[in-house]
């Protein structure tokens, strides 16, 4: 197994635990205070993470890519609105529906990809994107 599979598995596993203990946080509170305390806290175990790991240096080179960093931040603020989004969801709706709402970003990212980079897709993989949106319909619905 190639290792960025792995990570894209362990991606998933950590988010879905982003879902329940967001929704069980979520619980009395207002949605945009716990995105912001959250972002704080994923902010500072990131660059705990950086200066363990010994790759702060790395920053500098990000800061004078103009280029890198304008992509970077606008990836920073569509992730900050996704999760303001998300958490509001989450504040009303079961996790259940919410969260198969939400994984529609991977139907949204193939097309963009396919788009904006002109990525290639297969038959079999047309119809797994298909079969993931239907999916995630199906679940929101029911």
């Amino acid at each position: 197994m190639q290792t960025w599979v792995i990570y894209a598995l362990l991606s998933a596993f950590c988010a879905a635990f982003v879902s329940i203990f967001g929704k069980i946080g979520l619980q009395g509170i207002d949605s945009t205070n716990a995105t912001m305390v959250r972002a704080i806290i994923m902010a500072l175990f990131l660059v705990a993470v950086a200066v363990i790991h010994g790759h702060v240096s790395g920053v500098t080179a990000i800061l004078e890519n103009k280029k890198a960093l304008t992509f970077i931040a606008l990836s920073g603020i569509a992730g900050a609105s996704s999760w303001l989004f998300y958490f509001l969801a989450l504040k009303t709706g079961p996790v259940s529906q919410v969260a198969p709402i939400d994984k529609l970003s991977v139907v949204f990212a193939v097309i963009m990809a396919i788009i904006l980079f002109g990525e290639k897709v297969t038959l079999l993989q047309g119809i797994a994107i298909a079969l993931i949106a239907i999916g995630g319909l199906i679940l929101a619905i029911c």
